[in-house]
């Protein structure tokens, strides 16, 4: 055989130096972003409800920071009462029953409801996996400990649970009141990523590691909550729309203080002082908010039905531009095999 076969043959050359397939640590972060990031994004733009849902969102977002510096507070007596929509172009949605335009008050009450959603959404889903990561994985005793707490809050019904914590700590700051009314919303999430961790704590990888004597927080942030971000995503847009209705609700019932900018508000005051449930002339008022609430909700359904793809380990493997191929993932990252058990 002469050398340029044995060249072109590859595994009879003696010098050939072996493949020792690692990578470096940019390329384990590309990894992992595109895994848990950016492969879930392309799932849901390629479904034509998380496109509208997706466009809605960011349609919202734009609205909540632009748009109280393009359009101006709302003061009374500014235009003629109950003017209809699109009847004047300086106020499209029309007026309520003091002058105030009905745009403005939409507009001004979204960015506080934007900081309530995310407030609310970030702290049910850390508190809801942290709890359930650690029960899961650990199990015993702290298992028995944690699961103990969350079933006493989930035994306790949130809507009261909500009202009486407003009453208490009477809270202005929007933060505040996003995580208050995700108080009872973390302790489901819990007892869910608790289910799904108990057969990931069991893999092979994840046995391996503690076996090496890796610490307890290290496993869970790079070898199990990869598994579990799908669900999570998903959580997060349910808390997310839970805290928009429970919001509203309160603020239109007055259990939230009602001199806030919010839709609820601006619901109670056109349904209490304005009579917009009996006035066809005054149901502009009543409608715009409900609107405002109908879309956003929408948007975040939307995208969430989307997110159901996420669970499909086929789907985001041809997703992911780190797997080779199309078909499904090729390359056997060590995470792989247990996406199958997080579903």
């Amino acid at each position: 055989m002469s050398h340029s076969e044995s060249s072109s043959g590859g595994d009879d050359f003696p010098f050939q130096m072996p493949s020792t397939g690692e990578t470096t640590r940019k390329e384990r972060w590309f990894r992992t972003i595109d895994r848990t990031i950016l492969a879930p994004a392309r799932i849901i733009l390629s479904d034509w409800r998380g496109k509208v849902g997706v466009t809605l969102l960011i349609v919202y977002l734009f609205m909540g920071l632009a748009g109280p510096y393009l359009i101006a507070p709302p003061e009374t007596d500014t235009a003629h009462t109950l003017v209809g929509p699109f009847e004047m172009w300086q106020y499209p949605l029309g007026t309520d029953s003091s002058g105030r335009s009905v745009l403005a008050d939409v507009v001004h009450a979204t960015p506080p409801m934007l900081k309530m959603v995310f407030a609310g959404g970030v702290f049910a889903v850390t508190v809801g996996s942290i709890v359930g990561m650690v029960a899961g994985y650990k199990g015993g005793r702290t298992d028995q400990a944690l699961m103990v707490v969350t079933d006493t809050l989930m035994a306790i019904p949130g809507l009261p649970l909500v009202i009486v914590l407003a009453f208490l700590f009477e809270p202005r700051n929007p933060y505040v009141v996003g995580i208050i009314l995700a108080i009872p919303a973390w302790s489901v999430l819990a007892r869910s990523i608790r289910s799904q961790m108990l057969p990931l704590r069991s893999v092979e990888y994840v046995e391996a590691n503690r076996l090496m004597g890796i610490s307890t927080w290290k496993i869970i942030l790079k070898d199990v909550a990869p598994n579990l971000m799908p669900y999570i995503l998903v959580s997060f847009v349910a808390a997310s729309r839970g805290i928009v209705f429970d919001s509203v609700a309160l603020y239109f019932l007055g259990v939230l203080p009602t001199s806030d900018p919010n839709w609820g508000v601006t619901m109670d005051t056109a349904y209490s002082s304005g009579g917009a449930l009996y006035s066809w002339g005054a149901a502009h008022w009543l409608l715009a908010p409900m609107l405002a609430v109908v879309l956003l909700s929408l948007g975040l359904i939307l995208v969430s039905q989307a997110a159901d793809k996420l669970f499909n380990p086929r789907i985001r493997a041809r997703h992911q531009k780190t797997t080779k191929g199309g078909g499904g993932p090729v390359d056997h990252e060590p995470n792989a095999p247990a996406e199958n058990t997080a579903r």
